[in-house]
């Protein structure tokens, strides 16, 4: 059998850079209550920080009345850490490659830390989302 697909919880919190904290905190706790290794908490709190500043810094959750929404979620496939933001005018999220560049760091952390990670944009807001694996894939911080 199959285990079932579990929201472990979710969080919104407002645009603020003061509320990435909370943000970390609460996934940490949820992380560490998956089927993923001892890792995936420390990794899922770092993805999450890195995804939740992106969202204030680049996103209308930013301005005045913006909110970040964290859920978590765990499946058969891993642990799944969704922030959902208030949506950007004009772009997606965007990879910086080069280590230098001003902006992007985020998003190369999640890339090479995470199993896999995509993005959904839609009318309301922007979906960015990363899966660390049970089997371990994704949660090393070393690698």
């Amino acid at each position: 059998m199959t285990p079932a697909t579990v929201v472990l919880g979710s969080l919104t919190v407002p645009g603020r850079p003061e509320q990435v904290s909370q943000a970390r905190s609460f996934v940490a706790g949820l992380a560490g209550q998956s089927a993923c290794g001892a890792g995936a908490a420390d990794t899922a709190a770092l993805l999450t920080s890195e995804l939740v500043t992106n969202a204030m810094l680049h996103t209308s959750s930013g301005i005045a009345g913006g909110t970040v929404t964290i859920v978590v979620v765990d499946g058969s496939d891993g642990l799944m850490v969704e922030v959902i933001d208030d949506g950007a005018p004009d772009h997606g999220p965007e990879v910086q490659g080069d280590r230098y560049a001003s902006h992007g760091h985020g998003l190369f952390l999640v890339e090479q830390l995470a199993a896999r990670w995509g993005y959904l944009r839609d009318g309301a807001g922007t979906t960015v989302w990363f899966q660390l694996d049970h089997d371990g894939a994704g949660e090393d911080l070393g690698r």
